[in-house]
């Protein structure tokens, strides 16, 4: 028999917010997340904007010892995890160990530190690399961390599938659940690739917007998009089975219910023209949760505010959900938040699961002129009351990747 997985904790770090209060309250207000990159000299780059984390005090969050010497993408990942496990009351709660798992991922890792030492190594030599250069540039390890700091000692598995690996990570972390493996799981991802590497080889792939204006940077479905920002961040959840959160009174803030994923088996980085696979997954996660396509009142998209992505991510919705497609409040938060890479399914996540709980709709900024084919119903500029019980969040990456969940408002047992 199938177990049902709620989640129960919510932590952030956004570039328009450090927690999921302050995240949420800009999203209302459409504050854009988006200004020049601080964190290096990009006055000579094409690409001089991205989205930064602001105003953060590890100290809130984490022993000196604890985040003095990783790298920037760990830390993101350990105070969301806090966070989470924090809201979820999880200090002082009897679960099991051995059967709490972690799924926090990362799409590109320590790049930071791959950028520091690379260089170190080429001016120096290899031999005065950094003994810490490996574990702070693999992926495993921005769980690992987690899973060292609160004794999770269930499976530690990192999904990799580029933009779109924070929701992957969720969805497996919910089968995990689901299927009787594991009660518990911190399931998300984090990112912090704002440095001169990875803009520059986003920029050269001429998949970044080059305006270098906030306020048109990030335009989701408008007709003149041509590029996604880069932003940092993470967003780590608490998934637990709901009996096990129902006896500890946890709250509960939704329902996961499916989670559908295909690869394009296609191209590198350009998604299908058909949106077969985005179509798919949408399907798959949909017959998963065992609701039929009229159920959807609300979908996240990946929305990157690309030429390709939103027009195909548009036509698979249209594809799965039919004429109600057009009956679905559709919210793209990239236009505030910019693309968190690897973090920013699970950043989206946190968005779908509040707007249940809350029944708003959170707008999307930026969006100016229409584009014919992107012409479903995007909540522009402010946000809509809407008494949301179904819910889907999209996300798609490089390499073909399309992953979909379904969320649930949770309503109390009668």
């Amino acid at each position: 028999m199938k177990r049902r997985v709620v989640i129960t904790g919510m932590g952030v770090l956004t570039p328009v917010g450090n927690t999921v209060d302050e995240m949420w309250q800009s999203l209302l207000e459409g504050k854009n997340g988006i200004d020049k990159i601080t964190l290096f000299d990009a006055s000579s780059m094409k690409v001089q904007i991205a989205g930064e984390v602001k105003n953060l005090n590890p100290d809130e969050y984490l022993e000196p010892r604890e985040y003095r010497k990783i790298d920037r993408t760990m830390l993101f990942g350990l105070i969301a995890a806090s966070q989470a496990y924090k809201d979820a009351g999880l200090d002082n709660a009897d679960i099991d160990r051995d059967r709490f798992g972690t799924f926090v991922t990362s799409g590109i890792g320590g790049i930071s530190t791959i950028k520091e030492e690379a260089i170190k190594a080429y001016e120096k030599g290899g031999d005065r690399v950094s003994p810490f250069f490996i574990p702070h540039s693999i992926i495993n390890l921005v769980g690992g961390v987690i899973a060292i700091k609160f004794n999770a000692k269930g499976p530690n598995i990192p999904v990799v599938t580029a933009c779109s690996a924070g929701t992957n990570a969720i969805g497996e972390a919910f089968r995990y659940i689901r299927d009787g493996y594991i009660d518990t799981a911190f399931a998300g991802g984090s990112e912090a690739p704002i440095n001169e590497l990875s803009i520059g080889g986003f920029s050269t792939m001429r998949a970044l917007n080059s305006s270098n204006d906030p306020a048109r940077a990030s335009t989701p479905f408008d007709k003149n998009r041509s590029g996604f920002v880069v932003a940092e961040g993470s967003g780590v959840v608490i998934l637990e089975e709901y009996e096990q959160a129902k006896k500890r009174g946890a709250k509960i803030y939704c329902e996961v219910l499916g989670y559908g994923t295909t690869c394009d088996a296609f191209h590198i980085t350009a998604p299908d023209e058909t949106a077969d696979g985005i179509t798919k997954a949408i399907k798959l996660a949909l017959n998963d949760a065992k609701i039929e396509p009229e159920k959807i009142d609300y979908i996240n998209p990946h929305g990157t505010s690309t030429p390709y992505n939103d027009r195909l991510e548009t036509l698979g919705i249209k594809n799965a959900l039919g004429e109600h497609a057009y009956k679905v409040n559709i919210s793209g938060s990239k236009s505030m938040t910019g693309h968190s890479l690897g973090a920013v399914g699970a950043i989206e996540a946190i968005i779908t699961a509040k707007t249940l709980q809350e029944g708003i709709v959170t707008p999307t900024i930026n969006l100016r002129e229409k584009d014919e084919e992107c012409d479903l119903n995007y909540t522009v500029d402010v946000p809509v009351k809407r008494d949301v019980k179904y819910a889907i969040s999209n996300s798609v990456g490089f390499g073909g990747q399309n992953a979909t969940l379904v969320f649930k408002k949770y309503e109390e047992d009668k």
